[in-house]
């Protein structure tokens, strides 16, 4: 038997893994230790009223023969697919409903769409980065080329000269670092695809933390994306699915590559590999795109934003350099002298009770940042601050 010993390319464990290996550790040590998470982009809020109410009612549906549901369709029911139509028609972005594929989540499909590509492609991935988009097409033998993430130029790069790919990372709001391309930024990645025939696999699962009017909330608001780009987003950030599992991603009917429609592709792909996601839970994420389910979804986003703000406002008091905290809640700050992103992780856990995430786990521009997240409460925000502020190396 042959093994797959790409799977030997990777760390040993995911860097969330290893983060929680060390709380455990040291919570074992120190039992009565309170510590605050800040590190997780994991969310704490409830899902908003709309959407208990619907998912609710479909569970009543799900109890009666008349109503009741089996297998349903793998890419989606329409009343779902309707709804992020209509969520991308306020953006000014015409889809149509089979361009539209409802899924599990972001994370899946980001790894699972690289069954439409041939192993032998060459991929071009930002760093830092999340580890996903690494892993999955380590795991697949492809060769990978990284695109430097700094401070020079914001933790936005653009298209390198002379530099040939075939598929290409963007995340926007990004994660790790909370930075956000603007138009005339995707604009040149748009071109640079276009030109290269490269596929644009864009990652907007931040899209609704946006706050600046000025700044595309989807790919496809720069013209000639269809032909080049895939667009994946989720409700887990936008409206706390992180444990109910719901996203979808976006392949438009014009992204053809050869006689190879990448739309059919993908239905075809999913249909065979998908069961898709269960009835209940497309209920509520169609709850959240009605007008009150946005408005409550928008209340819970504004907490975060507030938190990002106490977050943001305390690292500018120690003269901090970081990126995010306006239009992201996530915020990306630099190491002080003399630390690397373990180092100050340990730190901050140990003196401070302060869990981050060492930005050396998100690639080796990473080191020498630490990212935090505003996902935690409004009362843990003010604490961890004060405690960072009261251990950081001045």
């Amino acid at each position: 038997m042959r093994m797959n010993t790409h799977y030997s390319e990777l760390k040993e464990s995911y860097l969330f893994s290893e983060i929680n290996h060390k709380v455990a550790t040291f919570k074992a040590s120190h039992p009565d230790a309170d510590v605050i998470r800040m590190g997780i982009g994991d969310v704490t809020l409830p899902l908003c009223q709309a959407s208990v109410e619907a998912m609710k009612e479909a569970v009543d549906e799900m109890g009666r023969a008349e109503t009741f549901r089996g297998y349903g369709p793998e890419q989606g029911y329409d009343f779902l697919r309707d709804a992020i139509a209509s969520y991308y028609a306020k953006k000014g972005v015409a889809l149509e409903r089979d361009e539209i594929f409802v899924s599990d989540g972001a994370k899946s499909d980001l790894g699972n769409i690289l069954d439409l590509f041939d192993s032998q492609n060459t991929v071009l991935i930002p760093d830092p980065v999340y580890p996903v988009y690494v892993d999955t097409n380590l795991m697949a033998g492809r060769r990978i080329q990284f695109l430097k993430a700094t401070v020079e130029n914001q933790f936005l790069p653009m298209p390198p000269a002379g530099v040939k790919a075939d598929l290409i990372y963007l995340c926007s709001p990004n994660n790790p670092t909370g930075a956000v391309y603007n138009r005339d930024q995707l604009a040149q990645w748009v071109a640079y695809a276009n030109d290269q025939d490269a596929i644009l696999l864009f990652d907007s699962a931040y899209e609704a933390f946006i706050r600046d009017p000025s700044l595309p909330r989807s790919i496809y608001e720069i013209p000639g994306a269809k032909t080049c780009a895939i667009e994946f987003c989720s409700f887990s950030k936008t409206a706390g699915f992180t444990g109910t599992r719901c996203g979808y991603t976006v392949v438009p009917k014009d992204l053809t590559r050869g006689e190879m429609s990448l739309n059919r592709m993908w239905l075809r792909r999913q249909t065979t590999k998908f069961n898709g996601v269960p009835y209940i839970v497309q209920r509520g994420a169609a709850a959240v795109l009605t007008e009150e389910g946005i408005r409550q979804a928008q209340q819970n986003i504004a907490y975060y934003m507030e938190n990002a703000a106490i977050i943001a406002n305390a690292l500018r008091g120690l003269g901090i350099w970081f990126t995010g905290g306006e239009n992201s809640p996530y915020i990306w700050m630099q190491c002080p002298e003399g630390y690397d992103s373990w180092k100050l992780f340990d730190l901050l856990l140990e003196k401070a009770r302060v869990v981050g995430t060492p930005g050396a786990g998100f690639g080796s521009c990473g080191e020498g940042f630490f990212r935090l997240t505003a996902f935690g409460r409004r009362e843990d925000a003010k604490r961890g601050m004060e405690r960072l502020c009261g251990v950081y190396p001045r």
